[in-house]
């Protein structure tokens, strides 16, 4: 829609006289319920290819009506208000393929860690300084904790973990707790593995690994999965209602900012509980879906918030499983040993598992299948997905193809043979294309440089038939969907690099990818994900068209208004 032609000067003449007939946002006359958008790119996201309109009419919090600006008029009726977009851009809301929305407050709250270009720590001493700048009373007082999140070992100048002997630097007084970028990895100075009860009597859970010094006892600080995971969310815990009251807070306004009007909870545990409180209270600005760890599925999965129906914006949508870790962690668990294995490794490391047990993975998977659960899977390494594979296989054939939705999560080093599996058992593929920018070359460094080009699939995955979503995992990414979809239409890495070229998608479908197709995964595409009479006004109004826009230019563009249900939720910079 070119807003500089003669017809379409014609169209906004005309809404803007029928705007001054109806009295709207006169003095005299109150509005009605009925907003009229013009004047932008309104995309749909209708069908395979891009459709605009010319505008949109939202009435109690659902579109009524999206077509020509005309039959607009009309349908909204006298007393209406009008939208001028301004030649900005009108989309579906955005729907993250796999988040961790209760956690977004980590990236709103605690000191910030991530390298360039999304914040500024690039070596050891300055991830030190900046922990010591952040520990104030106020903030030391949220956990009880001197905390951050996102570190990089793989940028970092020393190319190393930093360990307790660095965070003791920061403090011995109090605990220091550090959360790796993957959010699979944990570290703490001495006082934080005094406060977690960690010796060097204490041995290495099943599924998980503390680090050791060059004794072999002694730990350094470092925790790695499921050694690391329960503690952060221990440690973590506000200590006051007020205190979590600013987490959820700060966590929502930044999904808000990013143009979120449904976030996923990707692995919900105790922090369910806040999450269905702030339900209760009518504190949630947006759709939050929750995944229950599969550990936790009693008494969760037994309660009211188990509904495809959301209660004041919150449900359980199914319940998670964690195969493996991390690729860029190195503790995503592979067929092939890594060319580069983590410190203390030998030649032969290739990750390990979560749960080494392929009979209790299928018997956790049969628990969701016998009682018509949606599960989200994360398996990032080949032999993970193996697992995953041989575990579905004898359910989907003992309970048949029902529509379950079931998702693989992340994926990055998934085998052709593997997508082909996947897509003979009804998964959705949940990709991740964030790691060509943030650890592209970092792949190519640990994997070599054939299988380094071939993370994240998603043009395989598409042409091969799969239902596909992208996702930010946020808080390990800044929950940025614009940086997403330029991502996937890229695949750049830091150093400038392509990492597989030939799995780009276009514009379009990296938007499909995080609008229609990710309601889709969701069960909710008859009622979001795109422009469409009887849907919800979710919307997103962006500074930028993404289809338009040179497509290095993606990453820049801003929202500008987030609208949930016809409200605005969040108004950014004009």
């Amino acid at each position: 829609m070119n807003h500089r032609s003669p017809l379409n000067r014609l169209v906004v003449a005309a809404m803007l006289a029928a705007l001054l007939l109806n009295g709207c946002g006169g003095p005299d006359k109150p509005l009605s319920q009925a907003t009229v958008y013009f004047n932008g790119d309104i995309l749909t996201m209708e069908g395979n290819s891009p459709a605009y309109v010319e505008a949109v009419v939202v009435r109690d919090g659902l579109i009524e009506y999206a077509g020509e600006a005309a039959q607009a008029m009309e349908v909204a009726g006298p007393g209406h208000q009008m939208t001028d977009l301004e030649g900005k851009t009108l989309l579906p809301g955005f729907i993250d393929g796999h988040a961790h929305f209760a956690n977004f407050s980590l990236q709103a709250v605690a000191a910030l860690l991530l390298p360039p270009p999304d914040a500024a720590v690039g070596d050891i001493p300055t991830l030190i300084q900046t922990l010591k700048d952040w520990d104030t009373p106020e903030n030391r007082a949220l956990t009880g904790w001197i905390f951050g999140t996102g570190f990089d070992d793989s940028v970092l100048e020393e190319k190393r973990f930093p360990t307790r002997h660095d965070l003791d630097q920061v403090s011995t007084e109090f605990p220091v707790l550090i959360v790796h970028i993957s959010g699979h990895f944990a570290v703490v100075n001495s006082k934080g593995l005094e406060a977690f009860g960690i010796t060097a009597d204490t041995p290495d859970p099943e599924g998980g690994l503390i680090r050791r010094e060059a004794d072999g006892k002694t730990p350094n600080g470092v925790l790695e999965e499921l050694a690391a995971i329960p503690n952060m969310v221990k440690a973590l815990m506000p200590t006051s209602p007020e205190a979590a009251d600013r987490f959820f807070q700060a966590g929502q306004e930044m999904a808000l900012s990013f143009g979120y009007t449904t976030a996923q909870e990707g692995r919900a545990m105790q922090n369910h509980e806040l999450l269905a409180a702030k339900a209760e209270a009518g504190e949630l600005k947006l759709d939050v879906v929750s995944y229950i760890d599969y550990t936790l599925t009693d008494p969760y999965m037994a309660s009211k918030w188990n509904s495809r129906e959301y209660t004041n914006h919150y449900r359980i949508g199914g319940v998670k499983l964690t195969l493996d870790g991390s690729p860029q962690g190195r503790t995503a668990w592979r067929t092939q040993p890594y060319l580069l294995p983590p410190d203390g490794q030998g030649p032969d490391y290739a990750g390990y598992p979560a749960i080494p047990s392929d009979s209790t993975v299928q018997a956790i998977l049969e628990m969701a299948f016998a009682n018509n659960w949606q599960a989200l899977i994360h398996a990032n390494g080949d032999a993970a997905i193996d697992q995953l594979i041989g575990a579905l296989r004898p359910n989907v054939e003992k309970y048949g193809k029902a529509d379950r939705r079931n998702t693989l999560i992340h994926g990055q080093y998934v085998r052709e043979d593997q997508l082909d599996s996947l897509k003979e058992l009804d998964v959705i593929a949940s990709l991740f294309p964030l790691h060509t920018f943030y650890w592209g070359d970092w792949h190519k460094e640990i994997i070599g440089d054939s299988l380094g080009n071939r993370i994240s699939p998603t043009r395989t995955a598409l042409n091969k038939g799969l239902k596909l979503t992208i996702h930010t995992d946020a808080p390990v990414a800044l929950p940025n969907l614009m940086r997403v979809v330029w991502t996937a239409v890229q695949r750049t890495s830091r150093s400038g690099a392509i990492i597989g070229e030939g799995e780009r998608l276009t514009p379009y479908e990296a938007l499909q990818a995080i609008t229609i197709w990710a309601a889709y995964q969701h069960f909710e595409e008859d009622g979001k994900g795109s422009i469409k009479a009887g849907k919800h006004a979710d919307l997103v109004i962006l500074d930028q068209n993404p289809l338009k826009a040179d497509p290095d230019a993606i990453k820049e563009i801003m929202v500008l208004k987030t609208i949930k249900d016809g409200k605005i939720v969040y108004l950014g910079p004009n």
